[in-house]
């Protein structure tokens, strides 16, 4: 089945419901498939034209989807008028709601301890039924090989389904790239998704977020950290795809 979508700066971008997605990623967890899903905002599609590992990570991916109100509206422009925002951390929650039903495992990587303690309190409490696979904190540092090999067995004994990876961007995406053929799960990077889920973080409010404002939420939220991310690749979001509409591809298909 050919995938549809539109190219977004260098990054190919999935035109999907959420239905689609959630659907798709249940069919591939239930066949432990080694695929990953790269869920694009502004910062990482102009990080495509920025990082040629990253780009290659994305446009290689199994399924992208349009996170952030920028994407999504320039999906809508590029000829998917009913285009979705599809996030990371409604995409976790989506996902695990299905899983419960259907009996799928999911298991958790990265981030800190203490989040991930948080997380598993808050997973067993709002799906009680729900399988958690397993969780785990890498290091901060590269691993050795040694240690690499013993957690893709440790993620492919646990017969995890689905693999949420919480890295940030680009990390994780390379880190799903390098690891597809060996982990047999779906793996899923999510970003913050886990410090919004254990409440180490506090979300925008769904008007915020319904009406695309999210990211002024999160800049407000940590200002020191993210203040020159959004300046910067904001700024070079509008003008690369600006540059972009006035060529107005039409929608095109790629092979999956």
């Amino acid at each position: 089945m050919l995938r549809k979508g539109q190219t977004i700066l260098d990054a190919f971008i999935d035109a999907l419901s959420w239905d689609d997605a959630i659907q798709a990623i249940l069919r591939w967890g239930a066949a432990r498939e080694s695929r990953y899903v790269c869920i694009c905002n502004a910062h990482s599609v102009v990080t495509t034209t920025q990082d040629i590992e990253f780009k290659l990570a994305v446009n290689n991916a199994d399924m992208a989807t349009a996170d952030g109100a920028p994407i999504a509206w320039a999906m809508r422009r590029l000829g998917y008028p009913t285009q979705e925002r599809i996030n990371g951390p409604d995409l976790m929650v989506k996902y695990l709601e299905a899983a419960e039903r259907v009996g799928q495992k999911a298991f958790f990587y990265g981030s800190v301890d203490s989040t991930l303690e948080k997380l598993r309190g808050t997973l067993s409490s709002r799906f009680p039924k729900l399988a958690i696979a397993g969780m785990y904190s890498p290091p901060f540092r590269p691993l050795t090989h040694a240690e690499d090999e013993a957690i893709v067995s440790m993620i492919n004994e646990s017969g995890a389904n689905v693999v949420f990876v919480g890295l940030g961007c680009p990390k994780q995406e390379k880190w799903m790239a390098d690891h597809r053929g060996r982990i047999q799960a779906v793996m899923i990077g999510v970003g913050a998704a886990f410090d919004y889920h254990s409440g180490v973080l506090k979300r925008a409010p769904l008007w915020w977020q319904r009406n695309g404002l999210e990211w002024l939420y999160r800049l407000g939220s940590e200002p020191r950290r993210l203040f020159k991310r959004y300046l910067v690749t904001n700024t070079l979001f509008v003008v690369g795809f600006l540059r972009q509409l006035a060529m107005q591809q039409a929608p095109i298909k790629k092979a999956p």
